[in-house]
């Protein structure tokens, strides 16, 4: 047996994933554990998980990956910071004080840590290092379904590469070619998020579901002045607009000027200008990606496509690339970001260190990300008791009847099932569901459930079978990775007047049949769901479809903003109870907000106390 534990932490959204004889066994962020949204600190708890569910301890492993070489990224700082000298003075010093006292000694670091949870006198494994875009290609190769694969990776910056281009075969990535810091499409996207008021690294996804609120007014304004774009999708950002590269901010005044306006205020009013901006940088980036895809294609011949990196979670790029793309087929990593970095750093280490065989799963080799922990019947009922909170037990048929009638009665439903997902999405284990019929569900769930700006979509559920009824997709998107238009027949022609419209006044028109999943470009997030990776869910949505003839449900993430998804049942409960979720599911257990104890002036308080992200 080999065992390997790939770690991913310092930066932001630490991670720890298992193997075991290549074997993926458990993966999971730290922020899951700790309550720290986008915890960057070493992984111990989400390690101690992935050991556990392993049955394994840390003298048990034959190695340690670290998903990057810290030494290489210092040389990137200080090569950055003399080339930018004497500007970004206040920047320098403060990155050098966290290098100078942790950073730098990350390897003897990390071995302290390992040594503290092994024990005093056991054995600690080999620790390696992997590369950043080596740990993101990986990721996104080794698990696809793919024999061979081309692979991008795009993301702000690893320790130089920025983009890189690969060609999986077998067991074996090779590198094509890559563009280096500070040229990066990422980075260049996050300018535009913190412009328009929202964090840097978490806000980006915010900026993406803005976009179709705007017009595309200022692409060639981006293109004429900030990025020069080759015909092959290679590119150079002006850098005289920019300040991520030597300061503490994203942009410059120069780039202030350029649009005539100071950066958004966070939580200020969004204003058309914020949302044509959007809609232009959006437009902007989905041109790069299918540029760089098609000379990707020309260079390889390939017909498999894999993505990784925090570019890929892009999921409106990502619908554009597969309808007008030259991929036969595209895998994206569902874990993305630095977290799913973890995972890549294991698996290098079993393909490309011990030089181990890999045979593609014809699904892919994900378990359908439900890779994170699960909790059984007893342990929530003897919590539950042990609270004296009122709930009642129902086996698999009556639960998934119970809850698709709630459902069908416009009830919001906190769903708690088996193994929580790795990776940023919620995908039916750790889940809020609704009627997507329901033309006032999204308003209800972003204001009064997930405290959030309202005119952020909702995702679709769907039965696999009958996603092509729904949506223009014909292939399966399990990991809500594709955005694809709503079925042309399930839509609703606005009015002329409707058409007038602009920005968020268009929020409350309903545009098909699903309302409360429909966007406002008629687009939806798609997941597909199937019975092989999650039963129950698909339990459930079969329950609702043969009740309602819908076989889809509103599916978004179960916390509420500026909180890590839930992990545990005390998690659920305390989210169920601070919201205004009307019923919670705990595996077979139904909890009716209206049967529990009124909330304490604690919880009452806490929306008021909360970091909003």
């Amino acid at each position: 047996m080999t065992a390997i534990l790939g770690i991913s932490a310092y930066y932001h959204d630490s991670a720890a994933a298992v193997l075991v004889d290549g074997n993926i066994i458990s993966a999971a962020q730290e922020e899951r554990f700790s309550r720290r949204k986008h915890d960057p600190r070493f992984p111990e708890q989400a390690i101690r998980f992935c050991l556990d569910q392993a049955g394994l301890s840390i003298s048990d492993l034959d190695a340690v990956t670290y998903y990057e070489k810290p030494l290489l990224t210092f040389e990137r700082l200080l090569e950055t910071y003399i080339g930018a000298s004497p500007r970004g003075g206040r920047s320098f010093v403060a990155a050098m004080q966290t290098w100078l006292k942790e950073k730098l000694f990350l390897k003897r670091t990390i071995q302290q840590k390992l040594q503290t949870m092994a024990g005093d006198g056991q054995a600690i494994p080999q620790l390696l290092f992997s590369e950043h875009h080596l740990s993101h290609a990986a990721a996104a190769f080794f698990p696809s379904p793919f024999a061979s694969s081309a692979v991008l990776c795009m993301d702000g910056v690893g320790e130089w590469a920025t983009t890189s281009a690969w060609m999986g075969t077998g067991n074996e990535i090779k590198p094509i070619w890559e563009l280096s810091f500070p040229h990066s499409l990422g980075l260049l996207y996050s300018a535009f998020t913190f412009y328009c008021g929202f964090k840097v690294n978490s806000g980006e996804y915010k900026l993406m579901g803005l976009a179709p609120y705007g017009e595309p007014k200022y692409v060639e304004t981006i293109k004429n002045n900030l990025i020069d774009i080759k015909n092959d999708g290679t590119f150079r950002l002006n850098l005289k607009f920019f300040k991520f590269h030597r300061g503490f901010r994203m942009t410059s005044q120069r780039f202030h000027a350029l649009f005539g306006q100071p950066p958004r205020d966070p939580e200020s009013d969004l204003k058309p200008f914020h949302m044509d901006l959007a809609a232009s940088i959006q437009v902007v980036t989905e041109d790069i990606v299918l540029a760089l895809a098609r000379s990707l294609h020309e260079e390889t011949g390939a017909k498999n496509l894999c993505l990784a990196g925090g570019v890929a979670l892009n999921c409106v790029a990502n619908g554009r690339l597969l309808r007008e793309g030259p991929f036969d087929n595209i895998w994206i990593q569902p874990a993305s970001g630095d977290a799913g970095s973890a995972l890549g750093a294991a698996l290098v280490t079993w393909h490309q260190h011990f030089n181990q065989t890999r045979t593609p799963n014809s699904r892919d080799a994900m378990h359908g990300t439900y890779l994170g922990p699960a909790f059984s019947n007893q342990d929530i009922c003897s919590y539950l008791e042990s609270q004296n909170i009122p709930f009642q037990s129902q086996n698999d048929e009556q639960l998934f009847n119970s809850v698709a009638t709630l459902l069908d009665e416009g009830k919001v439903v906190g769903w708690f099932n088996g193994r929580m997902e790795f990776g940023p999405r919620s995908l039916g284990a750790r889940s809020i569901l609704g009627d997507p019929r329901n033309q006032d569900m999204q308003s209800v769930m972003n204001l009064k459930i997930k405290y959030r700006e309202s005119f952020r979509p909702f995702a679709p559920a769907v039965l696999a079978d009958h996603v092509q009824n729904q949506f223009e997709l014909d292939q399966s998107s399990p990991y809500m990775l594709i955005v694809a238009p709503v079925k042309k027949e399930l839509c609703t022609p606005m009015t002329q007047e409707q058409d007038q419209l602009f920005g968020i006044d268009k929020l409350n028109v309903p545009r098909s049949s699903l309302p409360a999943v429909t966007h406002v470009d008629y687009s939806a997030r798609v997941q597909t769901v199937h019975a092989e990776t999650n039963p129950r869910f698909h339990g459930l949505l079969s329950a609702f479809h043969a009740r309602t003839g819908c076989p889809t449900l509103v599916n978004t993430s179960f916390n509420v903003r500026g909180e890590p998804i839930v992990c545990t049942p005390e998690d659920a409960y305390r989210c169920f109870m601070r919201t205004e979720m009307d019923v919670l599911v705990l595996e077979n257990q139904i909890l009716l907000k209206e049967e529990q104890p009124k909330a304490s002036q604690s919880d009452k308080t806490w929306m008021q106390n909360f970091e909003l992200d």
